[in-house]
């Protein structure tokens, strides 16, 4: 009976199982233009995903990786050259979309480390955002806290019970003390949002 089990689950794997294309330099720039045309992304990014599927199809029909590492790469040249990719324009609107959820600075360089985004670009977007606004990082832990439902925004139960959970739901976020404890332990929600701007928001 278990080995008739077994049976079945493989015969269940190999049912769904989909065989890879064999890849061309054409098929795997089709694939870019297709994936960039749903998604926005980072050079390494697509480079992984590109890779990916090369080495898949290379594995299945016992063709050269390499070769298909080569188009990749050349691949995702050209696509920087024509614009199609650009790291520095993807940094800054990935940047900008994690702060306006509440994510932190920690937040948003791990995310853009993720996505293959070179260490310069990440410190050249942080400057953009300083400038973007006058305190980033009070603002996203103040966006934090209201879609928690942290500190002041807090509808249930006396704030001070929860007051040490609170910051540390910040702290896990990536802000630090004197920025979480500033915000948990406003007086009132118009303080908080007045000091904030969230009018602007």
């Amino acid at each position: 009976m278990i080995e008739q089990k077994k049976h079945m689950a493989k015969r269940n794997v190999a049912a769904n199982y989909k065989v890879p294309r064999k890849v061309t330099r054409k098929s795997l720039e089709n694939s870019a233009f297709y994936y960039l045309r749903r998604y926005s992304s980072s050079s390494e990014n697509l480079r992984r995903i590109l890779f990916k599927r090369a080495k898949r199809s290379a594995q299945y029909h016992g063709t050269d990786v390499s070769a298909g590492q080569l188009w990749v790469n050349e691949i995702i040249e050209k696509f920087l050259a024509n614009k199609l990719l650009d790291d520095i324009r993807y940094a800054e609107t990935k940047c900008l979309s994690v702060h306006r959820k509440g994510g932190s600075k920690q937040t948003i360089r791990k995310k853009l480390q993720e996505k293959g985004i070179a260490p310069d670009i990440i410190e050249q977007t942080f400057t953009l955002l300083d400038q973007y606004s006058i305190d980033p990082e009070l603002i996203a832990a103040a966006i934090t806290a209201r879609r928690r439902r942290l500190g002041p925004y807090r509808s249930r139960g006396h704030r001070n019970n929860f007051r040490e959970r609170d910051l540390a739901s910040l702290a896990r976020a990536g802000f630090n003390y004197s920025i979480a404890s500033w915000v948990i332990d406003v007086e009132t929600i118009d303080h908080l949002e007045k000091d904030v701007g969230f009018t602007n928001w």
